[in-house]
């Protein structure tokens, strides 16, 4: 399918355009009930337990000042963590996690807006629910609001954690408020893809492009710069964030950034969404063939022909997750440097057989646990297949 152009009698304006935002608002964090508590409390949690963990490793501002030259110094540790601005607690929580709480913000709010947008046009129930009084921006507002109800309280959260930790509340100000303002970023653009793809999976994919090219941009500009100046690091809203510099002389004026790029992605949605019909897309989905392949004949080759793409997409970030992790590995000595604790914790995760080994085999237990990620998804899509009424068809025929 493919956008149509609406004619001017049919696009209405005013408020006529956001008829229901409320009502859809309140649909959207009731069917999240789950969802965004879940994500807020556990990446919010993690944030400022950093802290205290990272205080129980460098119990001495000594530690702390000999990890962070450590670190500014090795390449491949920036281009993982991004450097160290500061070498007091907060400064080495804002480098540890903020960049990786950033992303995270960002997945969490496409997700939710992409769900709420063109998975809902996909199932058909904007179809039903636009049949009353649903203004034209209606469903896509009420999305975007549900995503920054979900960024407001990570940054709340963290905020007020790290500050009651005893960390300077400017600092924790700072570093929630690039942490939202980056899940606010890619707010907008999930906004954007919704309205290009014809299909949900689709739109988080393209949108999980343009995060996964944030992250490279920033890791490129952080590998050829020790202070976060290079122009590719400017060049992501990942580097914006790390650029805000939390705990280390705050710049509040980044925040201007975070806001020009909103303002700018959900503006072009707006703009899209305007031009289109419930349904359709810009990019539209490829015919397929006449006649199927062989390899479709039985449920094997249906499984494979459903998975693959999210297989090559995960196999993809692991080869790419795997080039970086190996470039680090002669960095672990620096990244434990005299600290005892450090490297009791490295070999109690995989084992005595030398501090290089145990670094790779922690590594790997970790991406394992991201890989069950993955299998759990791929499983999980029987339960899609059934709701989306897709599997009765499928069990009519001689299937088991």
């Amino acid at each position: 399918m493919t956008a149509v152009t609406l004619p001017a009698t049919a696009r209405t304006g005013g408020s006529r355009d956001l008829a229901g935002t409320g009502t859809l608002l309140r649909l959207a964090l009731r069917r999240d009930r789950l969802m965004i508590p879940a994500w807020v409390v556990v990446l919010g949690l993690t944030v400022v337990s950093m802290g205290s963990t990272l205080e129980k490793l460098y119990d001495t501002a000594a530690k702390r000042a000999e990890v962070a030259a450590s670190m500014t110094g090795n390449g491949s540790l920036r281009a993982l963590y991004g450097p160290v601005f500061s070498d007091s607690l907060g400064g080495l929580t804002a480098w540890r996690i903020g960049g990786i709480a950033a992303l995270l913000a960002g997945v969490m709010s496409l997700l939710i807006v992409v769900r709420h947008t063109r998975e809902e046009e996909e199932t058909g129930r904007q179809e039903l629910l636009s049949a009353a009084m649903v203004g034209r921006r209606a469903p896509l507002t009420a999305a975007l609001l549900a995503a920054l109800v979900a960024d407001a309280a990570l940054a709340l959260l963290i905020t007020a954690g790290l500050a009651a930790s005893g960390h300077p509340a400017a600092g924790a100000l700072a570093l929630g408020l690039a942490v939202g303002g980056t899940g606010l970023v890619f707010a907008g653009v999930a906004a954007i893809t919704a309205q290009l793809t014809e299909s949900a999976r689709a739109a988080k994919g393209l949108a999980g492009a343009v995060l996964g090219a944030a992250f490279v941009l920033r890791a490129a500009g952080d590998t050829a710069t020790e202070d976060a100046s290079s122009p590719l690091t400017w060049a992501s809203p990942a580097g914006w964030a790390e650029n805000l510099r939390a705990f280390a002389g705050e710049r509040w004026w980044v925040l201007l950034l975070f806001l020009a790029a909103t303002a700018g992605t959900v503006t072009a949605a707006y703009a899209l969404t305007a031009r289109r019909d419930l349904g359709m897309s810009f990019l539209p989905a490829r015919p397929g063939p006449a006649r199927a392949p062989a390899s479709l004949s039985g449920p094997t080759g249906l499984a494979w022909r459903l998975q693959r793409t999210t297989l090559f997409g995960w196999s993809a970030g692991f080869l790419l997750a795997g080039a970086v992790f190996g470039g680090i590995t002669d960095g672990a000595s620096d990244l434990v440097g005299d600290n005892e604790q450090t490297r009791e914790i490295f070999e109690r995760m995989g084992g005595h057989q030398g501090l290089t080994d145990a670094f790779v085999a922690a590594l790997t237990g970790m991406l394992g646990m991201v890989a069950a990620l993955y299998a759990a998804g791929a499983v999980l899509r029987l339960r899609g297949e059934e709701t989306g009424d897709r599997a009765e068809p499928v069990l009519a025929g001689a299937v088991g």
